[in-house]
């Protein structure tokens, strides 16, 4: 049995937990976020590639935007997005990591991949994973535009990101609970506004 006190700490935890993820939200300037929606929309619409990349929970996030995107798209409408993750191939990250360098295994691949007006990405809690500065450097260099994710004080990515979505917490948890939540965010405007005429039922 959990006894009231320590019920009452895990209501207060929770409440303290989502209040401030809210709050958080709703500071997001929605400029950029409708900026990324409509370059993304865009790509897909070119036919071209949209890149993902970002390290640890950041790449889980990276590599759910793969099952949503691809599929989840083509659920909702005629939209067909190609769209890679950079995290996705285990063996050749770790085989750039061994043998180069660990900064390199997202560069490597853009390098090799990345074709004009595709896009890149970028989710990084600080901004400053020396990967993500690595593959920004390359990006911007080629003129290769890039939306990036940001927590914290955003660093290198949010002032380098062709477009910067930031979110100012110093939580690394609420912090990725928001770049996965924009992530399904901007899939379902997309899908809303793109909807196949014999598929209008979607969550929102």
């Amino acid at each position: 049995m959990i006894n009231k006190k320590k019920s009452n700490e895990f209501v207060k935890f929770f409440k303290n937990y989502t209040l401030t993820l809210s709050s958080t939200v709703d500071k997001i300037n929605l400029k950029y976020l409708h900026e990324a929606a409509n370059l993304i929309l865009k790509t897909i619409k070119k036919n071209k590639f949209i890149y993902v990349c970002g390290n640890g929970g950041s790449a889980a996030i990276a590599n759910h935007y793969i099952c949503d995107y691809f599929k989840g798209l083509s659920k909702y409408t005629n939209l067909k997005a190609k769209i890679k993750s950079l995290n996705s191939d285990s063996y050749l990250i770790s085989a750039i990591s061994n043998d180069i360098a660990y900064d390199q295994i997202f560069k490597l691949q853009a390098e090799r991949y990345m074709n004009k007006d595709d896009i890149l990405i970028l989710i990084s809690s600080s901004g400053n994973s020396k990967n993500i500065k690595e593959v920004l450097r390359f990006c911007n260099k080629k003129k290769l535009r890039t939306i990036g994710f940001s927590n914290f004080s955003g660093g290198y990515l949010a002032k380098h990101a062709n477009i910067s979505i930031h979110s100012k917490i110093d939580n690394y948890g609420i912090g990725e609970d928001i770049n996965h939540i924009l992530m399904h965010l901007l899939m379902q405007f997309i899908a809303k506004s793109n909807l196949n005429t014999n598929r209008k039922k979607i969550i929102l």
